[in-house]
């Protein structure tokens, strides 16, 4: 009996201690409670390496990547936004990523505010698509060094800021080749945009395609101070077309151009992507954009921390990122073939669109025969060669 007693004070004193030990323990509520806020993304380059998993042990979730873009136009223009959205959707197709985007996004304070705003939901990073959109990423970047910004079309960059581009210029040549030989009238007309470096070197390269298979072949320029306005891009080709202008190429967003060329029974060259549907009886082909590979591989590089800021990355056709849509069934089949040998020699790696001799406006040789322009002085430029008719102001 006296043995029983014992055992039964040594299980009630065993009671009282873990009761005791477990009303000393936090609750998990009260532990999740306590835990820090999660902290914004480390920079790539502080980022420590994983340690390698024990034998037998589950496999780390893998990063998933946020990654968030601005744009400057409706997705749905078949223009400029458009194109970056199909990049954005091939980045969305990744297991490991997950994407958002804002529209139709002024340049200047509200891209600003747009841009903080995705900073402060911490996306990995973060996309500027507008040339317009460079000075607000870059104030933005600075509050938020540990996040990674990419812009396009701009110069500047930072720890955290690159800026990209693709070689535009190349299809820009390639379809000027296809006016030249098209037009009857001798005279071109191109709706463009804002007189900054991108625009003039795109309506430089062009014109460089037109007169070397028509060198007496004029491209006349009218400006429209915006990236999307259908109706004052109808306008513009339309004026174009008013001076005797056959062919009207552009540097805009919407379609209008090629419908109004259509209308007036002349001929038309898009931009951004294959613009064939909206004028089918007068569009040749298109300079289009393919921003897929770059937008996939950066976000790789994200994922695996070998992104790196303070770049500058200008991709060309024989990256991938930008092409010529396919040719009209107008355009005659021998000038198809010539077209699309030059294609094969960028695409090969060879790019002479800009070698000398090359004069300006005025007559004067700018570019010197045997040379080649460099990257630094087509990023920059602002004149017109010769066979443009208008200011590059």
């Amino acid at each position: 009996m006296k043995k029983m007693m014992k055992l039964l004070a040594v299980s009630a004193a065993s009671l009282v201690l873990m009761l005791s030990l477990f009303a000393c323990a936090e609750s998990p509520e009260e532990k999740k409670a306590e835990e820090p806020a999660a902290a914004q993304p480390e920079a790539v380059a502080e980022t420590a390496p994983e340690a390698a998993p024990t034998e037998g042990a589950a496999p780390a979730e893998a990063k998933t990547v946020k990654a968030g873009f601005v744009y400057v136009s409706p997705v749905g223009d078949a223009g400029y936004s458009y194109a970056h959205d199909l990049g954005r959707k091939a980045v969305e197709e990744l297991d490991f990523a997950t994407t958002s985007f804002v529209e139709s996004v002024p340049e200047g304070a509200d891209s600003e505010r747009v841009i903080r705003n995705m900073a402060r939901k911490e996306f990995d990073i973060i996309f500027t698509t507008s040339f317009g959109y460079m000075d607000p990423t870059i104030k933005v970047a600075k509050e938020f060094p540990n996040l990674r910004f990419m812009h396009c079309s701009g110069f500047k960059k930072a720890e955290n800021v690159n800026n990209y581009f693709g070689r535009i210029y190349q299809a820009r040549y390639l379809t000027g080749l296809v006016a030249g030989a098209m037009t009857k009238s001798n005279k071109l007309g191109y709706v463009a945009a804002f007189p900054i470096p991108e625009v003039i070197r795109g309506i430089n390269a062009f014109t460089i395609g037109v007169r070397q298979v028509n060198p007496e072949a004029e491209v006349r320029v009218v400006w429209t101070k915006t990236w999307y306005d259908p109706a004052l891009e109808k306008d513009a080709a339309k004026s174009l077309l008013d001076a005797g202008c056959d062919v009207i190429a552009q540097h805009q967003d919407s379609p209008a151009p090629q419908e109004a060329a259509q209308e007036a029974g002349a001929y038309s060259v898009g931009y951004n992507s294959d613009m064939s549907s909206f004028a089918p009886k007068a569009h040749l082909t298109s300079a289009i954009w393919n921003w897929a590979p770059m937008y996939v591989k950066t976000v790789e590089q994200v994922r695996d921390g070998s992104w790196q800021g303070d770049q500058s990355m200008w991709w060309s056709m024989q990256d991938g990122v930008v092409d010529i849509a396919p040719m009209g069934p107008m355009v005659p089949e021998d000038v198809k073939a010539s077209v699309m040998a030059k294609r094969d020699e960028m695409v090969d790696g060879t790019d002479t669109v800009f070698a000398g001799p090359i004069k300006n406006q005025n007559g004067e040789v700018v570019v010197a025969e045997g040379t080649v322009m460099a990257d630094g002085d087509l990023l920059g430029m602002t004149w017109f060669v010769e066979g443009v008719v208008g200011s590059a102001e």
